[in-house]
């Protein structure tokens, strides 16, 4: 690490549980975000600042005057852009040092070989059928998810390690006839909902990483904004989830 990222890096690298191995770790790590809207926007932005030396960043759409309220890294003069070139400009203005990989084709037949080059995923995108895909392939190759969502003035946030013996992954919690009306184009949402959980799940992301705190795998934080209500709800693993229910049998069969 030369002068110029000490000093850049310098009040992360202060806190004694980061120091400058953790700063280096950091630098040497990389991410996936799929999704640039409302969650993706901070998460992305926060992310390059701290010095995450690789994102790859997914979303195959384009920005929107209706975007723009929520999704921060998208400004009035990118309308009609990529929303991956858009967030790559910002993100490089932030932090030119990093190296970010775009992608507006993420799909069935490349999602695993993209999960496999991250360290950790970040799922912020807003239907069920893309979120359960994420899933199985980052249980497939052992990647951790950090799953963020909200609507109106509320947000959940988890950590999800499906690979595990004892760890659920996304789909133990939902099942695939999950309510695909649910989102923020039918229900509405407030701004800064969106930019708190975006930032919570780039921060979740560094914990893990990093090996630092509370990283709620295997737990559900819900937050309402309107009522400013915290809570945490314990998960369980499906045994009969059709995604991680073989992988963890094989995985104690390994241990066994």
């Amino acid at each position: 690490m030369n002068d110029e990222k000490l000093l850049r890096y310098s009040r992360q690298i202060l806190l004694p549980e980061i120091g400058i191995e953790g700063q280096q770790a950091l630098l040497d790590s990389t991410m996936l975000l799929v999704g640039l809207g409302g969650l993706g926007s901070p998460s992305a932005l926060y992310l390059a600042a701290s010095g995450v030396g690789h994102l790859i960043i997914a979303d195959f759409d384009q920005v929107e005057l209706s975007n723009l309220a929520r999704q921060v890294i998208h400004h009035t003069s990118d309308i009609g852009k990529d929303k991956v070139d858009s967030a790559k400009e910002k993100m490089l203005a932030i932090n030119p040092d990093i190296q970010i990989t775009t992608l507006v084709d993420l799909n069935e037949s490349n999602i695993n070989d993209w999960v496999q080059k991250a360290d950790i995923v970040l799922d912020g995108t807003d239907n069920f059928n893309t979120r359960f895909k994420i899933n199985q392939a980052c249980v497939a190759q052992r990647t951790p998810l950090v799953s963020a969502a909200v609507i109106r003035f509320e947000g959940q946030l988890s950590v999800f390690k499906g690979y595990e013996v004892n760890q659920p992954c996304y789909q133990c919690l939902y099942s695939v006839m999950g309510n695909s009306n649910e989102n923020c184009t039918n229900n509405g949402i407030l701004a800064p909902v969106a930019g708190m959980l975006g930032t919570m799940q780039a921060l979740q992301a560094i914990k893990v990483l990093l090996n630092l705190g509370e990283q709620l795998t295997g737990k559900l934080l819900i937050i309402d904004a309107l009522d400013v209500n915290f809570r945490t709800v314990k998960l369980g693993k499906d045994k009969h989830c059709p995604i991680c229910n073989q992988i963890s049998k094989n995985t104690l069969n390994l241990h066994a």
